[in-house]
């Protein structure tokens, strides 16, 4: 068993590991260049209407793709829904240009196995700016392998739409463009995208590092997970992150009365609405690691 654990360290570590060592990934960073060039110039085109509809697209690509989907929903599946909105989260999901379904459930699939050890795909422990950043910016990419991130979402794997949605991730973000520009030109569209997408990576990215950094733990996981408010404001109730490693399969990562949780409350009202059931939430009075909400 010893030898069987130290080959798949290893090979996780070759996979998914800190590869500072290894060559820039040019055309990632010359994506994240030109969407923050782009944001500053959206910052000079700046009116009410386009903040406005980039609020809105944010909570439709961060909030209900990533917090609601890839993450609670397509990696945990801490509650379930139909089909057809179990795809829709993942469509909105892509809008964050941060990768495929497979590919982003797979990365957060090993960082819960290993995080914070080697093997990691985003420590802080490989120091700040590799957990925020430096990942996706060195080494080979890996959110194009779609066969390779299968291997760690088998369950998305056997769904034919989230192979053609892995495979071509950047079609509803190119889409989305297109039709922002037709609708309310350049500001629109630099406000809807650009801004919105960086926006979008940085919170994500905060919960990578800034919640393996400061603040609270309530719980004495393995790894350096803290909760951490400033971030739960920015995602949607992500920044709840040592309550999350301590009960990864919950909905509710905001356990106590003061830790707003967007995502938890718009799961509840799916839930009243007989849309969103088999919830599981920490029940942490009884000392059980999950329950099962009716």
């Amino acid at each position: 068993m010893l030898v069987i654990r130290i080959v798949r360290e290893t090979h996780l570590i070759a996979e998914f590991g800190n590869t500072s060592d290894s060559q820039k990934n040019w055309p990632v960073i010359l994506v994240m260049v030109l969407l923050h060039v782009g944001s500053v110039v959206a910052l000079f085109l700046f009116s009410w209407k386009v903040f406005a509809a980039a609020i809105f697209l944010y909570w439709v690509s961060t909030g209900l793709g990533i917090s609601m989907g890839y993450h609670r929903l397509h990696t945990h599946r801490s509650y379930k829904v139909p089909l057809w909105l179990e795809h829709f989260f993942a469509f909105c999901g892509a809008l964050t240009l941060e990768g495929g379904p497979i590919s982003w459930v797979a990365t957060h699939r090993i960082h819960h196995q290993k995080s914070d050890q080697a093997g990691d795909p985003h420590s802080p422990r490989d120091g700040a700016w590799w957990a925020h950043a430096g990942w996706i910016l060195i080494g080979e990419s890996k959110h194009n392998n779609t066969r390779l991130m299968s291997k760690y979402a088998p369950d998305l794997a056997k769904d034919r739409f989230y192979v053609w949605l892995n495979d071509y991730h950047w079609v509803p973000v190119v889409s989305l463009a297109v039709l922002l520009l037709a609708i309310g030109g350049f500001p629109l569209m630099l406000w809807g995208v650009f801004v919105r997408v960086t926006f979008g990576l940085h919170a994500t990215w905060l919960v990578n590092s800034a919640t393996h950094m400061w603040g609270a733990r309530r719980f004495a996981t393995r790894d350096d997970s803290r909760n951490n408010w400033w971030v739960a404001l920015m995602t949607f109730g992500e920044g709840w992150h040592n309550n999350h490693h301590a009960h990864p399969t919950s909905a509710r990562h905001g356990l106590a009365w003061y830790e707003l949780d967007p995502s938890w409350i718009l799961i509840k009202i799916l839930k009243a609405l007989g849309v969103a059931k088999s919830i599981h939430v920490a029940n942490v009075a009884s000392g059980m690691a999950e329950r099962e909400a009716a």
